[in-house]
């Protein structure tokens, strides 16, 4: 497998609530902090960890982990500007 193909492991913090579930299963890819939130070092895994990797995504009580390959990455959208209304003169002035 190709360095480009190999993915990332993904954090959702939204959707963790710190089982630590993964760094029980898999404690050479996942660190966990003092409250068992999982700490995970950013960039592809190595290819031999891909069969734990994705055990633990499945195994995942919130479904907050994914594997993501680097050229998938979501890119953070630019907001988009608010729609901007006309004012009339005559309810301006008031």
């Amino acid at each position: 497998m190709s360095p480009d193909q190999v993915p990332a492991l993904v954090v959702d913090w939204i959707a963790c609530d710190g089982y630590g579930l993964c760094g029980d299963l898999a404690p050479h890819l996942v660190g966990l902090d003092d409250w068992r939130y999982p700490i995970i070092a950013p960039g592809p895994i190595d290819a031999r960890d891909l069969d734990d990797a994705r055990r633990i995504v499945d195994c995942c009580p919130m479904r907050a982990l994914s594997l993501r390959r680097p050229d998938h990455r979501r890119q953070r959208e630019a907001p988009r500007p608010s729609p901007i209304l006309p004012v009339r003169a005559d309810i301006a002035q008031r």
